[in-house]
């Protein structure tokens, strides 16, 4: 242990003035508050980003495979589903991708996990007393249910049975609760072909709820099947594929990819779901700005208040400079006395921000105690998504920056002169 530092230790730790003892408490408060509320800015704004993104892929797919063709009446353009790229598409377990250079080549971290196949048909819900429009969404025997069973409040998932079409149609809470819906209740669907007006009766099989009002209150899904009739396609015209990859990170890469590469046939593009919908994306992007701004706010507040608590330390400590001094000390080693003292302050903030930081955290992790309004924000309660590593370098970030910025208040110090010091009460 270094003098500056047995200096510092003594002072420190040792009964302050009750004027010291307040703008040291201040001090590790305005630290402490700082951290904790940087701790919570980023572990909210993660699980917002990482919850929504979850349901819209768990809902729609990471890409889009359709045809490029549009007609002038924006009507879908089937594709075979008898084609043979879906399985080369699931051979593909990692990809390289990028300029001429090698440098500048990107490597996936994964492949594509399912593909599957689906169509859409709009159409008129009716019941005795009302109806609505709505987007049916068809689903086959590939469709991957387990990212749906998680919205499901009601009912089950969809039967498919390879001898006869299903009649389960499965309705959003929305629909259900302003047409008076219930699991059980028949319910007609009819769909206008050329001149003709087609009605389907149905059964519903089941209620999910996603929380985003775009989807919720536009789709229902049913058996593939019934919109291939609605449509008069056949058995192999679909509408497109939905791609599933093994890491969202892939998603820019892998949506070039497959689009550049010649891995889809003639005819066919490819489209990120982050494309097709993009206000969200967009709106999802901006709580990056509100994070940094937040961020950096709380970081200015810390280096404002250490700021001025080590001006008061030096002024309250101006005779044991003069003592020092005249006692052959240098300013350099007198500095440090005061950078030890700052950084003491500084680690007692950082462990009381943590514990206010991730106690806040966790008990609105396991309790929820603080609610949305799900229309606006797509999610019922504030998520939480801790990640210790980013919580770890915060940390070490937070003392780093804040510590260096204290070297300048300690330049008072070589101005300060050993008789004007010793006068000084």
């Amino acid at each position: 242990m270094n003098l500056s530092q047995f200096i510092a230790n003594k002072t420190a730790f040792s009964e302050p003035s009750a004027f010291i003892g307040v703008i040291i408490k201040i001090a590790i408060a305005g630290v402490a508050i700082g951290l904790a509320v940087m701790i919570i800015t980023m572990s909210t704004i993660t699980g917002f980003k990482n919850q929504i993104t979850d349901k819209i892929f768990g809902f729609w797919g990471h890409l889009h495979i359709t045809n490029n063709n549009i007609t002038i009446s924006n009507e879908q353009t089937p594709i075979d589903s008898r084609l043979t790229f879906v399985d080369s598409l699931l051979q593909i377990a990692e990809v390289t991708y990028g300029g001429d250079d090698e440098s500048q080549k990107t490597v996936s971290n994964g492949g594509i996990k399912h593909v599957q196949e689906y169509a859409i048909a709009s159409a008129i819900l009716n019941t005795k007393t009302d109806y609505e429009g709505i987007f049916l969404k068809g689903v086959g025997f590939d469709f991957d249910w387990n990212n749906m069973d998680r919205y499901l409040e009601e009912g089950r998932a969809i039967k498919l049975n390879q001898d006869s079409l299903s009649d389960d149609i499965l309705i959003s809470e929305i629909t259900a609760k302003r047409m008076q819906l219930s699991v059980g209740q028949k319910i007609i669907v009819s769909y206008l072909r050329d001149k003709d007006i087609l009605k389907k009766r149905f059964t519903i099989c089941g209620i999910y709820k996603t929380g985003l009002g775009e989807f919720d209150e536009r789709f229902a899904m049913v058996d593939i099947r019934k919109i291939q009739q609605f449509l008069r396609w056949d058995s192999h015209e679909i509408a497109g594929y939905e791609v599933f990859l093994d890491d969202i990170d892939d998603l820019d890469l892998m949506d070039n990819y497959i689009y550049y590469s010649d891995v889809l046939p003639r005819g066919l593009f490819a489209q990120s779901i982050k494309n097709k919908y993009s206000s969200i994306f967009e709106w999802l992007e901006l709580q990056n700005i509100n994070e940094t701004v937040i961020l950096a706010l709380m970081i200015i507040v810390c280096i404002i208040n250490m700021i001025t608590a080590i001006l008061i330390l030096i002024l309250e400590r101006t005779n044991m400079i003069g003592i020092l001094k005249s006692l052959g000390s240098t300013d350099k080693s007198i500095r440090r006395i005061f950078l030890y003292h700052g950084f003491y302050i500084i680690m007692w903030g950082v462990i009381i921000g943590n514990i206010i930081g991730v106690g806040l955290c966790l008990i609105q992790k396991h309790f929820g105690v603080l609610k949305l309004d799900e229309s606006d924000y797509y999610l019922s309660v504030a998520p939480i998504e801790f990640n210790l590593w980013s919580i770890l370098i915060m940390n070490i970030l937070t003392v780093i920056i804040v510590l260096s910025t204290l070297i300048i208040p300690t330049y008072l110090i070589t101005k300060i002169t050993p008789v004007k010091a010793l006068r000084f009460k």
